[in-house]
């Protein structure tokens, strides 16, 4: 029905930055909410940032204030994480999600990638 591909993960040394990419393809879907989580070995998925449809409210877990930022272009269907000041604890499969719904402050995506690496070495 709908792909989510991310792109722009790799190896990059702590304090750097990169930019991961979020396209989507495929059926229509809701627009109103997307986000990124990620996954690190041996944990459990958590919640990295999220964005609804005018890119006016965002939302970002307490860990990545300041440092990261989401953003999207709708033209494009593609979403954007701008990632500074990446930790060695950052290490973890990123992913990117779209539509679902918010249970309190908690979202609860419907779709999602396949997810990207990123490797924070120190």
């Amino acid at each position: 029905q709908v792909q989510l591909v991310e792109s722009g993960g790799g190896l990059v040394q702590a304090g750097g930055s990169l930019r991961l990419s979020c396209a989507a393809s495929g059926r229509t879907f809701s627009s109103d909410r997307m986000g990124w989580f990620r996954q690190a070995p041996g944990k459990e998925r958590e919640f990295v940032a999220s964005i609804n449809w005018s890119g006016v409210s965002t939302r970002y877990a307490d860990s990545v204030k300041g440092r990261f930022t989401i953003s999207r272009d709708n033209a494009k269907n593609t979403m954007y994480l701008q990632m500074n000041s990446l930790k060695p604890e950052e290490t973890a499969v990123y992913y990117c999600a779209a539509g679902g719904s918010y249970t309190g402050t908690v979202y609860y995506p419907a779709y999602w990638g396949q997810g990207t690496q990123v490797t924070v070495s120190s």
